[in-house]
């Protein structure tokens, strides 16, 4: 048991990678201008915790990418409800109902699980959201 835990806290400490956009996509997405017939979907991951772990992350069932420590995805989506759903350990779903023209910050967070990682996912207030978008780059 104890060499589990062992394991599974070396896994949550490294690191690992995920194709990244170029400096100029993740200046512009930082800008956090929602287009006008649809909504913006942030979805970041700013702590260090569970960097060896990516994190598949999934809006309203399709792939959109994973996630890895200090990265966010960006995502547009229709105006109405959304569930994303972050793959691990476990599965962490949230729906939100979305307004065109607005953004939505959901937070990505990493917690120890018995074997693998668990994460878990948090609609946040803009200046969190923000915050948390400013401390992390984005994943192509």
């Amino acid at each position: 048991m104890m060499g589990a835990a062992l394991l599974s806290a070396a896994l949550l400490s490294g690191c690992a990678s995920v194709p990244m956009a170029d400096a100029t996509a993740d200046a512009q997405a930082k800008q956090f201008v929602a287009p006008k017939d649809a909504a913006n979907l942030y979805i970041y991951r700013n702590e260090t915790f569970g960097a060896a772990v990516k994190m598949p992350l999934l809006v309203d069932g399709v792939a959109v990418g994973d996630t890895v420590a200090h990265s966010y995805i960006l995502k547009q989506v229709t105006p109405g409800s959304h569930t994303i759903t972050s793959k691990s350990e476990n599965d962490a779903n949230l729906t939100l109902s979305t307004e065109a023209g607005k953004n939505y910050y959901v937070w990505q967070e990493v917690k120890m699980g018995l074997l693998m990682a668990r994460s878990k996912l948090s609609q946040v207030s803009e200046e969190e959201g923000k915050q948390g978008v400013m401390e992390s780059k984005l994943v192509k």
